[in-house]
């Protein structure tokens, strides 16, 4: 398999945990090789600590990048230390790129989704989650054409998002958020990978997205339409 040139978009609760287990997999695997773009303009804090993994306090993209370097020498690993905008996204998510988004707003998601429908050959996976289920769904592209729907077709909370972009939110904005469960954003990040497996590794598009609960002990996929 060629030199893949992943881009990982959000290093909270399931993005700190997704790099890690992404790189392992990819560093220890005879046959692939990457480049790793890490994007997020967060910092890591003390209130972050049961349902983040890191070393250090400070930004989060260079820190993960300083971390995942010293364990994985087979990728290439850089930090963009900004939140993505319609402004920057260019400098960001190029073509044939892999992207894992690992994002908590709608907004983000319908930038992120409505750009890659511009490229020729694209794959995105985006992860979501409430307090204790979540879902993550498959977007690819090659040659110009949609091989499963985009994140907005099936969902119209993200293709007319009521939220803010991070860069958009007050202080007081950032500081709030609603209570996440460790186990359910390990969840998400594990089902990430598994749509990897699939959709890269396999080139299986056919099941674009899955749903999971914890309390239920369910998950499912859906075959969704793209006309």
């Amino acid at each position: 398999m060629s030199n893949m040139n992943v881009v990982v978009v959000g290093l909270g609760g399931v993005g700190s945990i997704l790099v890690e287990r992404l790189c392992r997999f990819i560093n220890f695997s005879n046959d692939l090789t990457a480049n790793l773009l890490l994007v997020d303009g967060d910092t890591y804090e003390v209130k972050n600590y049961e349902r983040q993994e890191f070393i250090r306090m400070g930004k989060k993209a260079e820190i993960k990048a300083t971390e995942l370097a010293m364990k994985f020498s087979k990728i290439r690993i850089d930090a963009f230390e900004e939140y993505i905008t319609p402004e920057n996204i260019g400098d960001v998510i190029k073509e044939g790129n892999i992207i894992f988004m690992c994002v908590d707003n709608h907004k983000t998601r319908m930038i992120v989704s409505n750009y890659c429908k511009e490229l020729q050959d694209v794959v995105l996976i985006s992860g979501g989650n409430e307090f204790t289920d979540g879902n993550v769904q498959l977007y690819v592209r090659k040659d110009s054409k949609d091989l499963t729907p985009d994140l907005c077709k099936y969902h119209p909370e993200i293709a007319n998002p009521d939220d803010k972009l991070p860069n958009e939110m007050s202080c007081e904005e950032l500081s709030q958020s609603d209570p996440q469960l460790y186990f359910t954003n390990l969840g998400v990040a594990t089902l990430m990978c598994w749509t990897f497996y699939n959709s890269v590794v396999l080139e299986n598009y056919e099941r674009s997205e899955v749903y999971f609960d914890i309390l239920t002990m369910n998950s499912s996929s859906k075959i969704r339409a793209i006309g």
